[in-house]
């Protein structure tokens, strides 16, 4: 069992918010209040890469919300835009080449794209931490484990020595790293694939965030693992009272830990509500698609799994109208004229009570829901 910190690192982590170093802002700092009722609100964000072929739109009006205590599953093929999404949210978008330029970032209220940079490493590791996708490139190779995270402690929360090392280990041993005193003492290339991701998650919940970002953090383990990482990643939800943001292409992932989900396609999302209508009643041929591609236990051994046609289309030469439209079956012309926003699904096309936050951007979403569509026909 971890020991309880010393009293001195229960009184840092147990101070309240507003004037934190660890928090958003300090009652002096300039405010961007821009109103939400939400933890995070994302509203048409936009982000694009600079190329010699021209610019790369690799997010393209994204808008999302995460709740206190919810998580939330962003999925898709690899290069949707998933984790330049993330990387935007936490403002981390190498400039040059990219660039963030449209949307709000609301957390807490505040706007991230208007505040200073001084106020937004405040942000980042205090109240939104984030596990990145490969923990041999993100850790600091010439730095113990130990000391990568008294780092966070000294900047965040004004702990040091004795001190910060005894939260370090407590934080170790809760994140289920064996043996954390020895492993503070060690570095990165002295841990297993699985101790790293611990100790990625070990740094990202240091300061007791209130939002934690995980993009791929299961990706390169192995099944047992993973199934341990995530469910580490729930108990602390559950016990911090912590939203996350779960960035995979697992959809088995999403429909064991996220009570909402999000699909991307090629830089937009396509659709979202809640797991339950995801799974139910998928509204866009892409979120079918992909339902499909999955493997089932209650399927016949001689079933073959179903698989999407096609690639995903060049980010910087997009067709003018659905960018799914080359790879849909059931597209009809005015798919590759206009592009559909996100439109509240209808009672009757997914069988949802009144109400509903599903959201879908389709234009022939309905008529498939009711299997009349008139474009291309599955076979």
């Amino acid at each position: 069992m971890p020991c309880p910190p010393p009293a001195d690192v229960r009184n840092a982590i147990s101070s309240p918010r507003t004037g934190h170093r660890g928090n958003l802002l300090t009652p002096d700092s300039p405010t961007a209040k821009a109103g939400s009722t939400h933890l995070l609100e994302v509203r048409n964000l936009a982000t694009r890469f600079a190329t010699a072929d021209g610019y790369v739109q690799a997010v393209d009006g994204v808008s999302f919300h995460i709740d206190e205590g919810e998580i939330l599953g962003l999925v898709g093929e690899s290069g949707c835009g998933k984790s330049v999404t993330s990387l935007s949210v936490m403002r981390l978008i190498p400039n040059p080449p990219g660039e963030i330029t449209d949307g709000q970032v609301l957390f807490e209220g505040t706007d991230l794209r208007q505040i200073s940079e001084q106020d937004m490493r405040r942000v980042r590791g205090g109240s939104i931490g984030m596990i990145f996708q490969e923990p041999m490139t993100s850790l600091n190779p010439v730095l113990t484990i130990g000391r990568q995270i008294t780092e966070a402690f000294e900047v965040h929360l004004d702990l040091k020595g004795r001190a910060a090392r005894d939260r370090a280990v407590e934080i170790l041993n809760r994140v289920g790293l064996p043996d954390p005193s020895k492993k503070f003492d060690d570095y990165p290339h002295q841990l297993s694939g699985g101790q790293r991701q611990r100790a990625m998650i070990a740094m990202a919940i240091s300061c007791n965030p209130r939002l934690l970002i995980a993009d791929e953090a299961t990706t390169a383990l192995d099944v047992t693992i993973q199934a341990q990482i995530l469910e580490l990643l729930q108990s602390l939800c559950d016990e911090f009272k912590m939203a996350l943001l779960i960035i995979t292409h697992n959809l088995g992932v999403v429909a064991r830990y996220a009570q909402r989900v999000a699909v991307m396609y090629a830089g937009k999302i396509i659709e979202s509500g809640t797991a339950d209508e995801i799974y139910a009643t998928p509204q866009h041929p892409y979120t079918t698609g992909l339902l499909s591609s999955v493997p089932r236990l209650d399927a016949s051994a001689r079933d073959r799994l179903e698989s999407i046609e096609g690639e995903i289309p060049d980010l910087a030469n997009l067709p003018a109208g659905c960018a799914f439209e080359p790879r849909c079956r059931w597209a009809v012309d005015r798919c590759g004229i206009q592009s559909p926003d996100q439109v509240p699904v209808r009672p009757s096309q997914g069988r949802l009570a009144e109400g509903t936050a599903h959201q879908v951007a389709c234009w022939e979403s309905e008529n498939i829901a009711t299997g009349t569509a008139l474009g291309k026909q599955p076979s």
